[in-house]
C-alpha cells in the first residue's frame, strides 16, 4: 500500500488497479472511501479501461477477428508500476502486454495520476497511443462513497445536487446495455438518494459543460464534492435491492454497448480515438467536507 497526506486528508492506494483504497478526513478521521465489504460490494474506486460498462455478450469485432471482454474492461485486475512518487503526488503506469493483446488488440500507455491539495484528490488519466494503428478506448472512474456518513444517518437523508441546475440527458440502461433511444431530458437540481432509485441499474446523465456533484444531506455538514471539468458523462449507482450503505459517482469517458449496438467495436457509443503518438488527458476532483 501507498499513501498520500496533509494535515487535512489521507489517501491510501494499491498498486492493484491504482485503485484508491482509502480516503479520511484527519481531523475527524471518518472514512469517506467504501471499504469494499464483499457482503455488497468488493471493490472501493476502479479504473475502467479500455470500457466503460459491458459489451454485448462480453465481445466485439474489429478487423475481421471476435475478441472478448468483461465488462470495465481489464485495467482494474492488472498491477501497475508506480513511476512518480512525490510527497503530494502519485503516479502509477500500464502498458500492453501479451495478456492485453489477448482481448484488446492495441498497444497503449496508461498513466493514473493522484494530487493531494488541502481536502482535494485530484485523479488524472493520460492514455497515450505508441504505434501507428488508431487507438480505440474507453475509460472511466469508480469512486464509491460512504453513505450514511454518521450513525444517526439513514441513506434516504442524502442527496446528490448537480451543479449548475439545468437540463441534462438521462440515457437509460435496459439490463447491462444503453438505451439511447429512450434517453430524455432531466431537469437536475437534487437527485434524493433511495435504493429503489436503482432498481433499474445505474443512472446515467450525459454532461454537456463543467459540472460539480454534490453528496450531501439537505443539512451540508458534511459530504464529497466531485468537480467534473470535462467530462462526457457521470454515473450514480448503488447496488439493488440490497440496501448497500454507499454510492457511487462515476465519471465517465465512454458507455456501455447501445441495445442496438452490432458488436462492431469502430461503431461503439462513446469511444475515444488516438492516432500515433497522441494522447488522451482528462481529470475529476474528490473533495471531502
Amino acid at each position: 500500500m501507498l499513501s498520500l497526506e496533509n494535515n487535512q486528508i489521507k489517501a491510501v492506494f494499491s498498486q492493484h488497479g491504482a485503485e484508491l483504497q482509502s480516503l479520511i478526513d484527519q481531523k475527524s478521521q471518518k472514512q469517506y472511501l467504501w471499504q469494499a465489504d464483499p457482503k455488497f460490494w468488493g471493490r472501493h474506486a476502479p479504473i475502467l479501461f479500455p470500457i466503460v460498462g459491458r459489451l454485448k455478450d462480453d465481445q466485439y469485432q474489429l478487423n475481421g477477428q471476435s475478441y472478448h471482454l468483461h465488462q470495465h474492461g481489464f485495467a482494474r485486475d492488472l498491477d501497475f508500476t508506480v513511476i512518480d512518487q512525490q510527497a503530494d503526488r502519485l503516479t502509477f503506469s500500464l502498458q500492453d502486454s501479451a495478456v492485453t493483446r489477448e482481448v484488446y488488440p492495441f498497444a497503449f500507455d496508461l498513466q493514473i495520476s493522484y494530487q493531494l491539495t488541502a481536502n482535494h484528490l485530484t485523479v488524472s488519466y493520460r492514455v497515450k497511443n505508441p504505434a501507428e494503428p488508431k487507438m480505440l478506448f474507453s475509460i472511466g472512474g469508480h469512486p464509491a462513497f460512504t453513505v450514511p456518513l454518521a450513525d444517526d444517518e439513514t441513506f434516504d437523508d442524502y442527496l446528490v445536487e448537480f451543479q449548475p441546475v439545468g437540463n441534462y440527458q438521462k440515457i437509460p440502461l435496459v439490463g447491462n446495455y444503453t438505451d439511447s433511444a429512450a434517453a430524455q431530458t432531466d431537469r437536475m437540481a437534487g437527485l434524493k438518494l433511495s435504493h429503489e432509485a436503482f432498481k433499474n441499474d445505474a443512472l446515467i446523465y450525459q454532461l454537456k459543460q463543467k459540472t460539480v456533484l454534490e453528496l450531501t444531506t439537505s443539512a451540508h455538514q458534511h459530504g464529497v464534492l466531485l468537480d467534473l471539468p470535462a467530462t462526457d458523462y457521470v454515473g450514480i449507482w448503488s447496488p439493488y435491492p440490497v440496501k448497500a450503505p454507499f454510492v457511487c459517482l462515476e465519471p465517465w469517458w465512454g458507455l456501455a454497448d447501445d441495445r442496438q449496438a452490432t458488436g462492431d467495436f469502430t461503431q461503439k457509443r462513446g469511444l475515444h480515438q488516438l492516432t500515433s503518438q497522441q494522447e488522451f488527458v482528462a481529470k475529476f476532483t474528490i473533495s471531502i467536507f
